[in-house]
């Protein structure tokens, strides 16, 4: 075996087609070195600034709802929680509990129902993490298990997502998406997702393809997503100062009218636009939309441990409105209240492969 392994070592090193190829892949990495590109991030995360922070989608509830939070280690990261609720779409008691360290990191919830959700992610390299998640509803149907595979570049992300995968003898079938965000400039990426999917064995197989535009300067953020429906996702961020950061969100989508495909097309589209606020102990967010919708959300520490939660939405088009409050307790055991004063209150730092 050794000496094959030294006759092909020899044979690349020697063969001036391999040598010539090595050369223009050196000499292009070296170039692109030099445009001093950054990691764009990754196609799912691309309007973030907009949707998770200054939005609020991601954090409206209605009802009452109460979170029990004890942390019993930092590093590793270790805690368990506890959610008491009452309201529209939400559990009245879930268990979760989370272990994190540079490597590894799980997460599961339980609820009342016995529905179970569970994450588990794996870094094998700075650069490469694989990511799971497993949903089991009993009785429902939707049960869930996805794997992923995300390496992330010096100047590019890509990744790969199975959704509900199944290889038989006459077929595959799920739902398979790959993802690829590269930076062209300092500060303009490019990138693209296809979607490929199959129900059943029955149905043929389905494949969608959309773009992707983000370009990031100092202090504002721009993006667009043009998908394979004919729907075009636009957003805005900007940071108007230290505390304050604004967004807009335009969706606009063609849908084939009711007199069909002779009727040609209507236009549909929704606009929003929000903004948040960062206080010394609070957080408000708000947004309003082009269907009359109005929310807002104010996160309030009144002490160290207790976080309360204030949200509320208005629409005017069908006159309803919704309230929502909610008290989160962090707690943690003397030993590591110990460990934390002996570091002068500093967190431990932590690269979790969320």
């Amino acid at each position: 075996m050794a000496p094959a392994l030294d006759t092909f070592h020899s044979f690349l090193t020697t063969n001036p087609i391999s040598n010539a190829f090595s050369d223009v892949l050196n000499s292009f990495s070296e170039r692109r070195a030099k445009l001093g590109l950054s990691n764009p991030g990754t196609v799912e995360n691309l309007n973030k600034e907009v949707t998770r922070d200054v939005f609020l989608n991601n954090y409206m509830f209605s009802g009452m709802r109460a979170d029990v939070t004890k942390a019993f280690s930092m590093s590793p990261l270790f805690q368990v929680s506890h959610a008491f609720a009452m309201g529209e779409r939400l559990n009245p008691y879930t268990f979760a509990a989370l272990y994190g360290t540079n490597k590894v990191f799980l997460q599961g919830n339980l609820d009342n129902e016995g529905s179970l959700s569970s994450r588990f992610n794996y870094r094998w390299t700075d650069k490469l993490v694989s990511k799971s998640q497993l949903q089991i509803v009993p009785g429902s149907g939707q049960d869930m298990v996805q794997f992923e595979n995300e390496y992330v570049g010096d100047d590019f992300t890509a990744s790969l997502k199975m959704i509900n995968p199944s290889a038989l003898d006459s077929g595959i079938t799920g739902i398979f998406i790959g993802s690829y965000l590269q930076s062209v400039t300092p500060k303009l990426a490019l990138g693209l997702e296809t979607v490929w999917q199959r129900a059943g064995l029955t149905q043929g197989p389905e494949t969608a393809t959309s773009y992707s535009l983000r370009y990031k300067s100092d202090d504002w953020v721009a993006t667009a997503q043009l998908q394979a429906q004919g729907a075009l996702n636009t957003t805005y961020w900007r940071r108007l100062s230290d505390k304050v950061q604004a967004g807009c969100d335009l969706t606009l989508s063609l849908v084939p009218s009711a007199a069909g495909l002779m009727g040609g097309f209507q236009k549909e589209g929704v606009a929003t636009v929000g903004a948040k606020y960062d206080f010394r102990m609070s957080t408000f967010r708000s947004q309003i939309d082009s269907k009359g919708k109005l929310s807002c959300l104010l996160e309030k520490r009144i002490a160290p441990p207790v976080m309360m939660t204030f949200a509320a939405d208005i629409d005017y088009f069908s006159q309803q409105a919704k309230l929502g409050i909610a008290v989160s307790v962090e707690s943690a055991g003397e030993d590591l209240q110990e460990q934390q004063e002996a570091m002068g209150g500093a967190q431990p730092t932590l690269n979790i492969p969320f």
